[in-house]
């Protein structure tokens, strides 16, 4: 992508770099679009399987546990291609995994070499493919669980469905889950319905980011790991807020896929210097302009949390001008390889001899 592209990039007039300005017009996804598989979600020829699994959070988690395994957590003893299982990205391809090392239902007990490495946001990804099999709406939610390592807060990923309820103002709500938890952990919470806003056990990135510019909490204590200080912190939790807001447009992406401003990575700037131009779907942007365009976008994501339709209209109409992936990322794996994707094509050309570690739970 040119750097000459970039005001279209982040709906923004490029020369006063304002985050708040007008963008063409995109309709949020509704109750509707949430119950349908998004590309990243559709099981492909796997859908009667999926659909087998009985879409009560216990059994859907229970199913994600049976079928992907944690590719850090742990530390399993992986195969070599169980390895490269981290970088399937699209359900379809780790349901084409799961069939082909262990044939039957998905809730069915697997060994760890006939698993699917994957991280939290397969297991999610996973669980949300079920309840859209079931017409049931569901999304995935990008924060920060501090339930793991507390008072470490791990990047993660968890799920939400809607419960309709004729009693509530709305209809219904929007039930939050981590499908790597069961009841009988060590938690003082419901596991099927996380408790939600900022200082929860839950918080999104949006409200993890409004937190560190409010300076309510410790950036450093926001992350991968609390041994990986590299991975997180301020910037790591400012990449996290458009993740979020891709994962709400359904876009459910890899936690490693890059679009957008150019994080300060090692070997993402090589390889852009040595790419040709527009080749890698990044553009350099000042910290001080990717700050104020996370504010605007995390102000957003958290009005549209609470309600706000119009919060949720802005946001799609943003994303739709040009916030999105348009179709490529840039893949910073955990394997240490770094690769530019084709999302249409399902495809990626590894850049050769350049790589980096980006772990993630």
């Amino acid at each position: 992508m040119r750097s000459d592209d970039d005001g279209g990039l982040y709906g923004m007039d490029s020369s006063a770099r304002s985050p708040i300005a007008a963008a063409t017009v995109a309709a949020a996804p509704t109750l509707d679009d949430y119950a349908r598989h998004s590309v990243f979600s559709d099981p492909g020829p796997h859908a009667a399987l999926l659909a087998a699994v009985p879409p009560e959070p216990a059994h859907v988690a229970a199913a994600a546990c049976a079928t992907v395994v944690h590719y850090r957590a742990g530390d399993p003893a992986l195969t070599d291609d169980q390895r490269t299982d981290v970088d399937r990205r699209w359900l379809a391809l780790t349901l084409d995994a799961a069939v082909a090392r262990q044939a039957g239902p998905l809730d069915a007990p697997r060994s760890v070499d006939r698993q699917v490495a994957g991280c939290c946001r397969d297991h999610t990804l996973f669980a949300v493919g079920v309840l859209r099999s079931h017409g049931i709406p569901a999304r995935s939610r990008i924060g920060f669980a501090g339930y793991f390592e507390p008072p470490f807060f791990h990047d993660h990923v968890v799920v939400e469905h809607w419960a309709a309820d004729a009693g509530h103002p709305a209809g219904g709500r929007w039930v939050r889950w981590d499908p790597e938890l069961t009841p009988e952990g060590p938690w003082d919470f419901d596991v099927h319905d996380l408790p939600t806003g900022p200082g929860s056990v839950f918080p999104t990135a949006a409200e993890v980011w409004r937190s560190i510019r409010a300076g309510e909490v410790d950036p450093a204590a926001y992350g991968v790991a609390p041994d990986l200080p590299h991975l997180g912190g301020k910037d790591f939790v400012r990449g996290y807020v458009l993740l979020e807001l891709a994962h709400r447009m359904r876009d459910e992406v890899l936690l490693w896929d890059l679009w957008g401003p150019a994080p300060d990575i090692p070997g993402v700037a090589g390889l852009m210097a040595s790419s040709p131009p527009g080749s890698v779907p990044l553009v350099p942007l000042d910290p001080g302009a990717w700050d104020a365009l996370t504010d605007a976008l995390a102000a957003l994501l958290v009005a549209a949390d609470a309600g706000d339709a119009a919060a949720e209209e802005t946001l799609a109409a943003r994303y739709a001008a040009g916030l999105g992936p348009r179709g490529r990322v840039l893949t910073a794996s955990p394997l240490g390889r770094l690769g530019v994707t084709d999302l249409r094509a399902r495809t990626t050309s590894w850049a050769a001899g350049r790589g980096v570690a980006v772990p993630a739970d």
